[in-house]
């Protein structure tokens, strides 16, 4: 995952945290929907001035949108493969996301 995917994949999360959509971030923002969409597909790249203006709308420090604190995911196949399943459960709403931990659980015998 790159850079670019890595912030994106951190806004959609946070701004899904907030219960924000899409449409209301790009408002607060002062971009298009369309922007938005880019930025969390990991297609556009944003200008500082725009990071600080979404980290802003999120109440959230500019640092975390790039991962700062996170820690750094493992080197190898590891890596990729974390890396993989967070893009996916970026994806996931609320009840998906609660289904996917319980289907975890059992897989692991918890």
């Amino acid at each position: 995952m790159d850079l670019r995917q890595a912030f994106g994949t951190n806004v959609r999360q946070h701004r899904r945290a907030v219960g924000m959509t899409q449409e209301h971030l790009a408002e607060r923002v002062e971009v298009s929907i369309e922007t938005i969409g880019k930025i969390e597909r990991g297609v556009a790249a944003p200008s500082f001035d725009t990071v600080e203006r979404i980290a802003s709308a999120l109440q959230i420090s500019p640092l975390a949108l790039f991962g700062a604190g996170g820690g750094a995911l493992p080197n190898g196949d590891r890596g990729r493969l974390i890396a993989h399943i967070q893009a996916i459960l970026a994806d996931m709403n609320e009840d998906q996301m609660a289904r996917a931990a319980k289907m975890l659980d059992a897989f692991m015998g918890r």
